[in-house]
């Protein structure tokens, strides 16, 4: 680990992707305490047209950035071409966990309980009849490579799956897994001198919606947290077990976070894992590393301190 306290830091964020808005409300925050303490800072947004000659000067990338293009790899290529070591995690475990399904599998794979999948193909119609002879109602319908729950539909009868596979366009990617009642909680893990260390679940409580979907995610007054989770011991356990798992399995770096769905028998579920987690002041990553007395600007430097040089990453 490293300091970089005399190194040309470049905050990376925004970007093309439908997540632009929240990258944008991390970048600010992390920019904000990285200059508050002291460090060389510049803040790029990956969308100018300047973006790759910019970079060219920094000393490190802090990425504050998530959703395609951005957390799925090509920024981690670039970077890697330049030669700039960068925050969070490299080329392959970006790649793969921004594949929902196939981080699933690779996950599963590794003993951490998963929901059934069916992948829909990019050509061609897809049949109600070839999703619902593997998955039953209710079911939900997810992008295969999107973040912050944009694009999720529940549908609980075959007209409603029928209305859905019209709506969507095939070579976008998109998957079908239960849609499964519970309560959703995230688990950050965070590499301290070099060992991933799992932070305190946290539970989401959503107070109106059926899920916690994309529109209360924007909306404060929508939800509350609860960190940590009020879980069974067994259950926070296999919680921390199952994010830790998946962070090793899928070959991340620096920091992850991993989401989960509780059933109300209490038995915890992997849905998916963040490479780039949300760094605003109360988002998910800052309320758990608040719960084990990391505060705002701590949790950023030892962000900081994960950088690699892409000599550093595992293949």
């Amino acid at each position: 680990m490293q300091s970089f306290e005399s190194a040309r830091i470049a905050v990376v964020s925004g970007g093309r992707s439908t997540e632009r808005e929240r990258s944008l409300m991390s970048g600010r925050a992390a920019w904000e305490s990285l200059d508050r303490q002291g460090y060389t800072t510049r803040f790029l947004d990956a969308a100018d047209k300047t973006f790759a000659d910019d970079i060219r000067s920094a000393d490190v990338a802090f990425l504050a950035i998530a959703g395609r293009y951005a957390e799925d790899g090509k920024l981690q290529g670039l970077l890697e071409h330049l030669n700039v070591p960068y925050t969070g995690s490299g080329v392959a475990a970006s790649a793969v966990g921004m594949h929902k399904a196939l981080a699933k599998t690779v996950v599963a794979a590794a003993g951490v309980a998963t929901l059934p999948t069916v992948s829909l193909p990019a050509r061609g119609e897809v049949s109600t009849h070839a999703v619902t002879s593997t998955i039953a109602f209710p079911l939900i319908l997810k992008p295969l490579s999107e973040g912050g729950s944009i694009g999720m539909t529940v549908c609980r009868d075959t007209a409603q799956l029928a209305a859905a596979l019209r709506t969507i366009d095939p070579g976008a990617g998109w998957f079908v897994e239960p849609f499964t009642t519970g309560i959703p909680v995230s688990c950050g893990v965070l590499e301290i001198d070099g060992s991933p260390v799992a932070l305190p679940p946290l539970a989401t409580i959503p107070t109106e919606a059926e899920f916690y979907d994309y529109a209360t995610k924007r909306d404060k007054t929508k939800y509350r947290y609860e960190c940590p989770a009020n879980l069974s011991s067994a259950a926070l356990d296999a919680i921390t077990t199952a994010a830790l798992t998946a962070h090793d399995a899928l070959g991340c770096s620096g920091y992850s976070r991993s989401d989960f769905i509780v059933d109300p028998d209490g038995r915890p579920v992997w849905l998916e894992i963040n490479t780039l987690p949300g760094l605003s002041h109360t988002g998910n990553l800052a309320t758990m590393a608040a719960a084990t007395g990391i505060d705002y600007d701590r949790l950023i430097r030892m962000i900081l301190a994960t950088a690699h040089t892409t000599e550093g990453y595992r293949p």
